[in-house]
């Protein structure tokens, strides 16, 4: 009749708080960390999960994979304790970065908040101390809100582009916003390299700014000397243009 057994399909967690490889536990331990720290930890969480997964599939599993045979023996072709260990670490893991998002995600918006502030600032002062940029198709360059930059600069925030323009369909609100094919999206209203999340965070925030303005960062090669220029436009998703969707412009991941 044999003895009865464990499900060893159920990974088995450890009681205690949730940590992270670098030590870093679910709760108050984040509350000290800059915006920086944690999206360095992101990036720490990211590589081990990235190294686990590795571990299931070289057993040709995944996390959901049956870990018996047809009559509940252990399947004696993999390393199930292995496999049990490895999907446990995966869910601790997701745990803490999850909670890692929700602490950058706040940091974020705390961070565009006061260069959003710093911008106002700067925009309030003489004209003979604001130097301003060239505007191209309703956008300002990085030079004409030099607040915003020198926040950026001074925390240390490197926004990498996480999307590029790949069409963009003419007397669109994208196209009226100043976006051309070939920019380089480095923010989007809220939507960062950071938690972009495969572009459905971009989906997201259009859907719940449609007739509201929405600042857009992006980075354009420029024709006459090659350089990288850096672009603020304000595009306001909208239907009833004359196209398909509220943009009229189609973006692929950088």
């Amino acid at each position: 009749m044999g003895l009865p057994m464990d499900d060893i399909h159920a990974p088995t967690v450890t009681s205690g708080p949730t940590t992270s490889g670098s030590g870093v536990a679910n709760g108050s331990n984040l509350e000290h960390l800059s915006l920086m720290e944690l999206i360095a930890e992101k990036d720490k969480v990211e590589e081990e999960l990235k190294a686990l997964g590795s571990v299931l599939d070289s057993h040709n599993v995944n996390m959901n994979t049956s870990l018996t045979t047809f009559d509940g023996y252990p399947r004696a072709d993999i390393d199930v304790a292995q496999i049990r260990t490895t999907r446990a670490r995966i869910i601790r893991l997701r745990n803490d970065f999850k909670n890692l998002m929700s602490k950058i995600e706040t940091g974020l918006h705390s961070h565009y908040s006061a260069a959003a502030a710093a911008a106002a600032a700067a925009t309030s002062q003489p004209p003979a101390t604001h130097h301003e940029g060239p505007t191209v198709g309703g956008a300002s360059t990085a030079s004409s809100v030099p607040g915003s930059v020198n926040a950026a600069s001074a925390s240390g925030l490197i926004e990498t582009p996480f999307a590029k323009v790949n069409s963009v369909v003419e007397g669109s609100p994208a196209d009226e916003a100043g976006l051309k094919a070939g920019d380089r999206v480095r923010r989007f209203g809220t939507a960062t390299w950071l938690n972009h999340e495969k572009l459905t965070k971009v989906a997201e925030v259009v859907r719940q700014n449609e007739g509201r303005p929405i600042q857009v960062k992006i980075v354009r090669k420029n024709p006459m000397t090659q350089a990288d220029q850096e672009l603020l436009l304000h595009l306001t998703p909208r239907s009833g243009w004359g196209g398909r969707g509220l943009l009229g412009c189609h973006l692929v991941p950088a």
